[in-house]
C-alpha cells in the first residue's frame, strides 16, 4: 500500500486488516526501481519489523493508489463475454488494445471527476495486472507468469461519448482526470489461489449495476502479458487493465450515466474495495 497525501504518499506493507509496516526508509516508492528489483526485497524487512513490534495502525489516513504512476496504462477492451454479450458485440479474435494516460491514475476512494462537455461518463470494475520486470517477445504464455508482480482492484472510468462518438481512439474516452482509481493494494500472485476465479462487484448510489467473475474473461492476465509483449516493451510498474464484466451503464436498457454527487463503491475478491465521489465538471 501507500499512504499519504496527494504526492507525499509513503510505501507501506499491510499485514492485516487494520495494521502495517511502515517501509519508506527501505524503498522510496513502489516505482519502477522497485518493482525491477523484486517485491521479495521487503520479505526480511517486514519479518524483522513484525517481530520486534514495529507495526502500526490504521488510523484514517489517506490511502494512495498502490504504485506510482506508471510508464503507461494498457487497456484490454471487450475482455469478459458476458460484458461482449450486454454490448452486442462480437467476441474478439484477439485482444483489443487502447492506452490510458498515466495521470490518470487516483486513489481508491478519492473523487472522481466528470470531464468538461460529457453527457455519457460510465464505470468499469476490472482486475489490473502490475508488470514485474522488462519484458518483450516473451515465448510462451507460462512465461508471462514471471513477469507479473501482482494484481490490484481498477475503475476504469470512461466517458462513452468521447471513446465511440467522437472519432479517432478509445483513449479519449478513458483519460480525463482521476479516471483510473486503484488500489487500496497490489497483492503478490502467491496470495491468489486462483487469479481465474474471484468475484467482482460495483454499486452505484447504493444499487448493484456489476455483478461478475474474472470466471468469464476471454483472456487471462497470463495470455494478455505474452501477447502485448509482441508488440511492446513492458517496463517494471506499468499496468495492464484487463475488462469489465457485464453491467455498465452503456448496456443497461435504458442506459445510464454518472452524474455529480453519485457515489460509486466496487470491489474484487481479495483485492479490497473502493468508494469514489463523482464530481460535476471544473
Amino acid at each position: 500500500m501507500r499512504l499519504g497525501a496527494v504526492g507525499a504518499e509513503r510505501p507501506v506493507v499491510l499485514i492485516d486488516e487494520t495494521h502495517y509496516v511502515d517501509v519508506s526508509d527501505v524503498v522510496a516508492d513502489y516505482d519502477a526501481d522497485f518493482f525491477a528489483r523484486g517485491v521479495e526485497v521487503l520479505a526480511p524487512v517486514v519479518d524483522e519489523r513484525v517481530a520486534s513490534g514495529r507495526v502500526r495502525e490504521l488510523a484514517g489516513e489517506r490511502v494512495g493508489a498502490p504504485i506510482a504512476r506508471p510508464h503507461q496504462i494498457l487497456c484490454i477492451g471487450l475482455n469478459y463475454s458476458d460484458h461482449a454479450a450486454e454490448t452486442g458485440q462480437e467476441v474478439p479474435a484477439e485482444p483489443i488494445l487502447f492506452t490510458k494516460s498515466p495521470n490518470t491514475m487516483i486513489g481508491p476512494d478519492d473523487d472522481v471527476r466528470i470531464p468538461r462537455g460529457s453527457t455519457k461518463t460510465d464505470w468499469e470494475v476490472e482486475l489490473g495486472v502490475v508488470v514485474g520486470r522488462r519484458t518483450s517477445y516473451l515465448d510462451s504464455v507460462d512465461e508471462a507468469r514471471d513477469a507479473i508482480a501482482g494484481f490490484v482492484l481498477v475503475n476504469d472510468v470512461s466517458e462513452r461519448a468521447f471513446q465511440l462518438e467522437r472519432s479517432g481512439q478509445w483513449s479519449k474516452g478513458k483519460s480525463a482526470e482521476t479516471f483510473n482509481p486503484a488500489g487500496p493494494w497490489l497483492v503478490t500472485p502467491d496470495e491468489i489461489d486462483d487469479v481465474l476465479a474471484l468475484d467482482m462487484w460495483l454499486d452505484v448510489n447504493g444499487q448493484r449495476r456489476q455483478t461478475g467473475s474474472t470466471a468469464t474473461m476471454i483472456f487471462d492476465p497470463y495470455v494478455i502479458v505474452h501477447h502485448l509483449s509482441q508488440f511492446m516493451v513492458l517496463e517494471p510498474g506499468d499496468l495492464i487493465n484487463t475488462g469489465t464484466p457485464p453491467g455498465v451503464g452503456m448496456g443497461l436498457d435504458p442506459q445510464v450515466w454518472l452524474q455529480p454527487g453519485d457515489v460509486m463503491q466496487l470491489g474484487i475478491e481479495g483485492l479490497g474495495t473502493q468508494r469514489q465521489r463523482v464530481l460535476a465538471p471544473r
